[in-house]
């Protein structure tokens, strides 16, 4: 509920905090954000827009593939590198509540927040995302979970040191922000794919690659701002039917290049089901 994050969260005109009066977050400069009927607030600048955000049949395709428990063992490894982080002291609380806020960063419908809120019995969680049809989704993922709308490439809605965890799952990811938003001691963990990810459908539709390079290039972005503190790869095979190939396509960045009547003929071709490796690495970084 929004009600969990209120005080965390920051006005994106001012700064300054926000304080929840009735179904509208007011600020001291006396900024006002009204919340959607559908429970999330927006919480983006004047002059921004929603336009790169994930459509609605991205956030469908997404619910219905996470819903059936493919991407179960990613959910599985962020929630238990969460509960390390927890343990090893990244989010030690400091009179906010145990450790604080944990904030999904392109949170999506929520789903990895929820399972990591559930690993954190009593944390908030604040699904921060551009898209508000996934917030739609997020704001109803978890009893304690608050849906904000925001640009992951602009400040965030969040007051300094509020965050005792953030979360960043495929996703975009600006450094100086989370090192803001992070206490000292916090954590980030951040689940990335790597060049093996889906590499069965990659060659075979047409969607888009993932290079060696990437995590070296995430750990040189993210080094002025936080420290690596430990990673794991997380590697397992699915069995997809034709129409979970169609949903892992739909709902990730190849759906903005894919040619529907094409992905159609080259489904056909495919055995049913198919063999597809999924392969990421669940990396922490501390501040």
């Amino acid at each position: 509920m929004l009600q969990d994050i209120e005080p965390y969260l920051a006005c994106p005109h001012c700064a300054r905090p926000l304080t929840l009066d009735g179904r509208t977050l007011r600020c001291p400069g006396g900024h006002s954000h009204d919340l959607a009927k559908q429970g999330y607030v927006s919480l983006l600048a004047g002059d921004a827009h929603t336009g790169t955000g994930d459509t609605a049949d991205m956030v469908a395709a997404r619910g219905d593939f996470l819903a059936a428990g493919h991407y179960r063992p990613i959910a599985d490894a962020l929630a238990a590198a969460a509960v390390a982080a927890e343990d090893s002291g990244g989010g030690d609380g400091d009179g906010d509540g145990p450790g604080g806020l944990v904030a999904d960063l392109g949170a999506g419908t929520g789903h990895y927040l929820a399972h990591v809120l559930d690993a954190l019995p009593g944390r908030p969680g604040a699904a921060l995302d551009i898209s508000k049809y996934a917030l739609r989704r997020a704001a109803r993922a978890h009893p304690r979970i608050g849906a904000v709308v925001c640009d992951a490439w602009r400040p965030l809605p969040l007051l300094d040191a509020s965050a005792g965890l953030v979360l960043n799952v495929f996703a975009p990811r600006n450094g100086p922000e989370i090192r803001r938003v992070l206490r000292p001691g916090g954590t980030l963990l951040l689940v990335s794919p790597t060049s093996r990810h889906l590499r069965e459908l990659v060659d075979t539709l047409g969607l888009l690659s993932v290079d060696e390079e990437k995590q070296r290039r995430i750990d040189e972005k993210l080094g002025p701002y936080l420290t690596p503190a430990g990673r794991r790869e997380v590697e397992f095979t699915m069995r997809l039917s034709a129409e979970d190939v169609r949903t892992v396509v739909g709902m990730g960045p190849s759906a903005w290049h894919t040619d529907p009547d094409r992905l159609a003929e080259q489904l056909a071709a495919l055995p049913d089901p198919v063999e597809v490796t999924a392969s990421v690495t669940v990396a922490a970084y501390r501040r």
